[in-house]
């Protein structure tokens, strides 16, 4: 039965970003990431492919949810950070807050971050997106220290702050109930101990 047969006449469903990670995130719990289409989301939700596709371009980029829109706010963050305070203080202030979540979505971020990390099929497209996420951070680092992005100094800052998030979320998915915040918190005071 196709999904525009199981629909009544006239009603359009209601669909969002969250709806379709939702739903799909129960359907990769249920069968595994590879063995999920993106004709049974739609038919999860109730919507044709068509409109699944103007949310997200392919099944990869579901279970980076609102990611463009989340570098954009990460981006914003980090320039309003004032000049007087350190850049090391500012992007490990911002680098917590852009993964600090509210309690109520933490279940389906842990979800999301097993997918991401733990789906071989995954990883190219995710290399992508960590290397996006790490421009944010070595454009703000060569803005404040007058640099090109591509210098030595906001590179690496852009690779520490990913190796610091991605092993905090892997302590944190091998620790439920842990708090992800403090782990990422402990991790980057660490470093700079070590470093210091």
């Amino acid at each position: 039965m196709t999904t525009a047969t199981k629909r009544s006449p006239g009603r359009r469903a209601v669909t969002d970003h969250g709806s379709i990670e939702r739903a799909a995130f129960r359907l990769f719990e249920e069968q595994g990431f590879d063995d999920t289409t993106m004709e049974q989301i739609a038919e999860a939700l109730g919507v044709g492919r068509r409109t699944l596709f103007r949310y997200f371009p392919s099944k990869n980029d579901i279970p980076w949810g609102q990611f463009d829109q989340s570098l954009r706010d990460f981006a914003a963050q980090l320039a309003s950070v004032p000049l007087e305070v350190p850049v090391s203080e500012a992007v490990h202030r911002c680098v917590v807050a852009f993964n600090d979540f509210d309690e109520q979505s933490l279940p389906q971020h842990r979800i999301r971050m097993r997918l991401i990390l733990d789906t071989p099929t995954l990883q190219a497209h995710s290399a992508l997106r960590y290397a996006s996420w790490r421009a944010v951070i070595e454009d703000y680092v060569a803005a404040r220290l007058k640099m090109r992005p591509d210098a030595l100094l906001p590179r690496l800052a852009g690779h520490v702050s990913l190796a610091l998030a991605v092993s905090s979320y892997e302590q944190w998915l091998s620790e439920p109930g842990s708090d992800l915040t403090s782990i990422l918190r402990t991790a980057m005071d660490e470093l700079r101990s070590y470093l210091g």
